[in-house]
């Protein structure tokens, strides 16, 4: 996907490879072509075609862009040759090792270069690459609009808005859930007699019908790591809560089939914690009783077990309503840490794995309103958490981001992006390629 037109490096990058240099000097150089500063040096075959670059300016100042895809961004460069070595003066294999360590916002720039380049970031390959050496850049997709989403870059604190998808009536007000696993956003939802899978590509900005499950449901607990993701619990299409689960390779397309859960469950929240996977809470347990669970379980991925683990959800009963009407448990993971939002009372808490106990460290920022946990995002985001809502209002309000990172000691929270938009989120998920 061509995210933004800049050929600038940021500086948030590692530059230890020896070839990094020559790899900004080449992308500064075809800048400098492209604005006509002076002629190129030596006979390439590639025509440069002149046109007018985003300035770097307005993604840093949080300006909102448009996404387009390969071939609208590069559709009106006409290349006659192709330079299969990438970037010449260092090689095919060097040139690789310098992009990996680009920015994502800079792909779109590096895939208009020429035909190669365009091949190398639309393939996979350098966002494949970037997961083996450890490379990872988040985002995070969110919804306020039942028909729109968008994206946030925390790094350069700019918003952009996803292409429309393509779907019914029925769709849009279903209840849908969301995962972002690998470089694909997955929408789940339910049409008029089925539940489908929407499936946003960042390879190509485009959306096209996802791959159905095994056994199709809603309402469940998910959490992806890298190119896999699983799913857990939820409700099929008669309303039978599920102890099922499943695993998604997005590399492959595919799902795989899980041993089930020790208790069937829904409205659960789910996350990857220490290379194993945890459903936390939900609504279920035995097929006579849809009570609140306090309970969670893990799933060891290298012996295919499930492990229930007694008080691991941060929920807490409130006698004055139904437990259906509370949004699942609204945890996050930051360096193998588990943390959860407590809507009512605005407190940030943290999970002690070996006391099995939750403890407040924090509060959550003043503005981030909910209506019982429904509305807001408390997501990780790398190394740090997000919160994504806005406060209450009557029509169009404010959507704001807030971050904080657990490492710098207790809860201060730093405010990222404010754009006008409802404050209402719908779903979000945060992609980590």
């Amino acid at each position: 996907m061509l995210e933004d037109r800049s050929c600038l490096v940021p500086r948030d990058f590692s530059r230890e490879n020896n070839n990094w240099s020559a790899c900004i000097n080449y992308s500064l150089d075809m800048i400098e072509v492209q604005h006509g500063k002076r002629p190129l040096e030596n006979n390439q075959e590639d025509e440069v075609v002149q046109r007018k670059l985003p300035k770097l300016s307005d993604a840093r100042d949080g300006k909102e862009v448009v996404l387009a895809s390969p071939d609208d961004q590069a559709g009106d460069q006409r290349h006659d040759e192709d330079t299969s070595s990438l970037i010449p003066s260092i090689g095919r294999d060097n040139s690789v090792s310098s992009l990996i360590h680009c920015s994502r916002s800079d792909f779109g720039a590096i895939a208009s270069l020429n035909r190669s380049f365009r091949s190398l970031i639309s393939s996979g390959e350098l966002y494949r690459l970037r997961r083996q050496q450890g490379v990872v850049e988040h985002w995070v997709y969110f919804s306020c609009h039942l028909r729109q989403w968008e994206a946030f870059d925390p790094i350069r604190r700019r918003w952009m808005h996803l292409p429309s998808m393509n779907f019914n009536e029925c769709f849009v007000f279903s209840d849908k859930e969301s995962l972002a696993v690998g470089t694909e956003l997955l929408v789940f939802g339910k049409e008029i007699l089925s539940h489908v899978i929407y499936r946003y590509s960042l390879l190509t900005n485009s959306w096209s019908s996802g791959t159905e499950m095994n056994a199709p449901r809603c309402l469940f607990g998910s959490a992806s790591s890298g190119e896999i993701a699983i799913l857990a619990g939820g409700c099929d299409s008669q309303g039978n809560i599920l102890s099922s689960a499943e695993l998604y390779n997005s590399e492959t397309g595919t799902w795989k089939t899980l041993p089930s859960m020790n208790k069937r469950r829904k409205m659960c929240s789910a996350v990857f914690m220490d290379k194993k996977f945890y459903v936390i809470g939900g609504i279920g347990g035995t097929e006579s009783s849809n009570a609140l669970l306090t309970c969670g379980e893990e799933y060891d991925l290298k012996t295919g077990k499930w492990t229930e683990i007694s008080s691991m959800s941060p929920v807490r009963a409130r006698g004055d309503m139904p437990a259906t009407s509370e949004a699942p448990p609204l945890v996050a993971v930051v360096n193998n840490d588990l943390y959860a939002a407590d809507y009512a009372d605005m407190e940030v808490r943290k999970y002690d794995k070996k006391n099995k106990t939750w403890a407040t460290i924090g509060r959550l920022p003043e503005r981030a309103a909910s209506m019982n946990g429904w509305g807001l995002a408390f997501r990780a985001c790398g190394d740090r958490l997000i919160v994504i809502g806005g406060p209450r209002t009557m029509g169009e309000g404010h959507i704001e981001v807030n971050s904080w990172v657990p490492s710098e000691g207790p809860p201060q929270w730093n405010l990222l992006g404010r754009k006008r938009s409802g404050s209402f989120v719908y779903n979000c998920a945060v992609m980590g390629c």
